[in-house]
């Protein structure tokens, strides 16, 4: 649905978005994750039209967004960082305005309308002046506008900035609905917002894109924990020698019970692996009490990402 290659964007002499390249097809939540001033907000104005790229390209359901940027644009929603709302006009008057400005036609207008009110829970709110919403609500009207059409594609940049706990939970609970009939890219800077949101995560430094794996990915790493008794005292050596067994660490352990870091071989299925070294632990006499794979922290992982990105 999306590809982006080589993207490039230069503010005067400084590069915002260097060489950038990938492609995203199917439903679902993208995360762009970076520090404030990584190039997020950049790329995703990119996406959407809204700035030229200095160099690379960005194609939208096969459309060049340089050669179709009309067509592509009403096939998709943006709602930037800072929206401009009109604090003087009701939520529908202004979600009207909207709809003209997307190209959606008058007779269509009020069925988009109230297609985007109910999605976003905004009816009770729909002859409200905008500027009587709180700031959860203001959000939410931002991705009312969004919305509107039924794009394929959403782009939302720090959706949640600003909201407390509870408006968060509430926007993340909206943006969920709403990827399972569009893609989501979300930019944000918490990565707390991609570990519970997102099905795939960017991540950005410094203008450059040094991390693009899904969550499952990250969170199923290629290390087990394995937990036995202490009645073979050679079951590390058992263990190191199966074919699926990169390295093992003992940790330290308690008298009745040894405790071990497998780190599986790179492209090993782990259910495979680990039905081999649950047989090889009984097989050796001892009692296996777990055996259960590692999840990367996503916090480590970012600074990983960033660290080695930067040389350090």
């Amino acid at each position: 649905m999306i590809a982006a290659h080589a993207l490039t964007r230069y503010y005067g002499r400084t590069r915002a978005v260097g060489n950038v390249t990938f492609d995203i097809t199917g439903n679902g939540i993208i995360g762009l994750l970076g520090h404030n001033g990584a190039g997020k907000s950049t790329i995703m104005k990119m996406l959407s039209g809204y700035l030229e790229p200095s160099g690379g390209s960005v194609e939208i359901d096969g459309h060049d967004m340089m050669q179709d940027a009309r067509k592509v644009q009403r096939t998709l929603g943006y709602l930037p960082e800072s929206l401009p709302l009109y604090p003087e006009m009701l939520v529908a008057d202004y979600l009207d305005y909207a709809a003209a400005l997307k190209g959606i036609k008058s007779s269509n207008r009020p069925a988009a309308i109230r297609e985007a009110l109910l999605a976003t829970d905004l009816v009770a709110r729909a002859v409200e002046p905008i500027d009587s919403l709180s700031r959860g609500l203001k959000q939410r009207v931002g991705v009312a506008q969004a919305i509107m059409g039924q794009p394929k594609l959403l782009i939302l940049d720090e959706p949640t900035n600003g909201l407390d706990p509870s408006q968060t939970e509430q926007m993340r609970e909206l943006i969920r609905r709403l990827s399972r009939q569009a893609t989501v890219i979300l930019s944000t800077h918490i990565m707390q917002e991609v570990d519970a949101l997102c099905d795939r995560v960017l991540i950005l430094n410094e203008g450059r894109l040094v991390l693009d794996k899904s969550m499952e990915t990250l969170r199923n790493s290629q290390t087990l924990l394995l937990r036995s008794c202490q009645s073979v005292s050679n079951l590390g050596d058992l263990l190191a020698d199966l074919p699926d067994v990169a390295s093992v660490e003992r940790r330290n352990s308690k008298p009745e019970r040894a405790e071990f870091l497998l780190q599986i071989n790179p492209g090993a299925d782990q259910d495979t692996a680990a039905g081999t070294i649950g047989q090889a632990v009984v097989s050796a006499g001892a009692r296996l009490h777990t055996l259960e794979p590692l999840g990367h922290d996503l916090d480590a992982i970012f600074r990983e990402a960033t660290r080695e990105a930067a040389g350090e």
